[in-house]
Parts: structure tokens; sequence; C-alpha cells
């Protein structure tokens, strides 16, 4: 098997993890602190990953800790937003909203880098818009705190895989992925103290496991599987993949949380995943494929 394909099927399963914790951390952190279920998640990642890239932390210089603090703070921004998302929204309707990811990476390169824009990308864009308005807006026309911070947590995600995609093509970014996780629990950690209600051990196994869960799981493995991934595939390619946690994300809060599955969230998550899809698909190549077939 080659190693683009033994890494398009890690970041699949990667994706069910990461979708399966939306539902995990709602239940987690019920009435907790959800900056100690952070904190707790991303010190156990520390604490793994560690042991497993010991050879890479032993060389770990002033570089590699200067990248992890740089790709630290996008990750850490998206996490922590999608994570309040949770106190508003549904897991099933975060995780589709979070989808919006592999629209914006392209729209962000446009503007950042002032790359020319195919207009597949502008009817993707108006088709992914259209899927978050039926999600979101409610029937009186607004729209709920959780959706704004999944929005926003999309945005951050973004960030963090165009500077995971430029990092990865000077270094090896193996070396800055526990300096990357540390910095995420240093940022939790000072939230947390400023806490005063806040629990610092809480007598709930479902809180524990779920730390458990999304620290080995939906961190140490997704995000570790993904920087990796970014030598040889771009962020582009990477969020399109991401689009599989919705569906992921959906059955995990059907089943977990027992959520209901509406017409408007179907619809609306069809929509953004239709236009992952056609932002990705190269319609010049696939009309010349369809050409010489029919001669």
């Amino acid at each position: 098997m080659e190693r683009k394909q033994l890494l398009l099927i890690l970041l699949i399963i990667g994706t069910a993890f990461w979708g399966v914790s939306y539902s995990v951390t709602k239940m987690a952190i019920g009435h907790y602190s959800l900056n100690i279920f952070l904190f707790y998640r991303f010190l156990l990642a520390v604490v793994v990953l560690s042991v497993i890239f010991w050879k890479y932390v032993k060389k770990i210089n002033h570089e590699a800790i200067k990248t992890g603090f740089l790709l630290a703070v996008p990750m850490f921004s998206g996490i922590q937003l999608q994570t309040t998302a949770l106190k508003y929204a549904d897991a099933s309707q975060c995780s589709f909203i979070a989808g919006l990811t592999v629209i914006i990476i392209p729209m962000l390169k446009l503007a950042i880098y002032k790359t020319n824009t195919p207009l597949k990308i502008w009817i993707a864009a108006l088709t992914a818009l259209t899927g978050l308005f039926i999600i979101a807006i409610t029937d009186k026309f607004t729209i709920n705190m959780g959706d704004l911070f999944t929005i926003a947590g999309a945005f951050a995600f973004a960030i963090y895989l165009i500077s995971v995609e430029k990092q990865s093509a000077t270094k090896n970014l193996l070396y800055s992925i526990v300096p990357m996780f540390s910095f995420c629990a240093l940022f939790t950690f000072c939230l947390a103290i400023t806490d005063p209600h806040a629990e610092w051990f809480p007598k709930n196994d479902t809180f524990w496991l779920g730390a458990v869960y999304c620290a080995l799981f939906s961190t140490a493995f997704m995000y570790t599987v993904s920087n990796i991934s970014q030598r040889y595939l771009s962020a582009e390619r990477v969020a399109v993949i991401y689009l599989f946690e919705p569906i992921f994300g959906a059955i995990g809060a059907f089943f977990i949380l027992d959520e209901n599955l509406s017409w408007k969230l179907l619809l609306g998550g069809t929509l953004i995943f239709a236009a992952t899809i056609i932002s990705e698909v190269n319609f010049e190549t696939q009309k010349t494929k369809l050409f010489r077939k029919n001669i």
C-alpha cells in the first residue's frame, strides 16, 4: 500500500474518532468547566505523544518550539471555540457547521496569497453558505451562539491547516508535535485558573473517560496523522477528508446523545458536503476523460 493511501485511510479513521468526540465531549463536560476538561485532554496527549515520539522529543530545539507555538495558537483557538459551541448547540449541528473549514481554506488563501480562485470554488462557497443558512437560521431568522462559536472555530482550523501546509514544506513537524500540544495545555491551564468555580478533580467517570477518549483519539491520533499527512497532501485535500467528520458526528450524536436528525440538519449538511465535492472535483479532467471514452 502506498504511503498516501495509508495516510488517507488513517485520516478517515481519525475523522470517525473526531466526529464521535463532539458527542463524547458534550456528555463529559456537562456542568463542569470546559477549560479543565481541555487541560486534561491536552496534558494526557502530551504525555502519550512524548512516549511515542521520544526520539524526536530528545532533539527538540528552539525552532521546533517556535513552530509548535505558531501551530498551537490556531489549533487551540479552533478546539476552544468549538468546544464552547457545544454548550449552546447540538453536537450533530456543530459537527456539520464545522465542515465549512473546507470552503474557508481557499477563501483565506485568496485573501492572503492573492491566488486566482476558480469559479467552482465560488459555486461551492455559495452552496455551503446555503446549507449553513438552512441549518443555523431559526424560524425567527436568528442564529444561536453555538453556531457563531462553531463558525469562528472553523476559521481557526482553516488557519491551522494552512499553517501546517506552509510549515511542513520546509521542516519535519514531528519535532513540533509535543511542543504544540504543550502550549495548548498551557493555554487551557491559564484559562482554567481564572475560573473560581472550576472543579479540578470531578468525581464523575464520564468526565474522565471523555477526557481520555479525546486525548488519545481525537487529539493525539488525529492531529499527529493530519500533520504527517500534510507533507504529502494539500490543506484543501486534508480538509475535504475532514468532511467525513460530520457524518460520523451525526451518527454519534444520534446513538450517544439521542439527538434528532431533523430535515434541516440533513438537508443543510448534504449541501455542505456537496459543496466540498464541488470544490475538489477537477471538472476539466473529468470532461477530458468523458470525451476520450466517447471517441
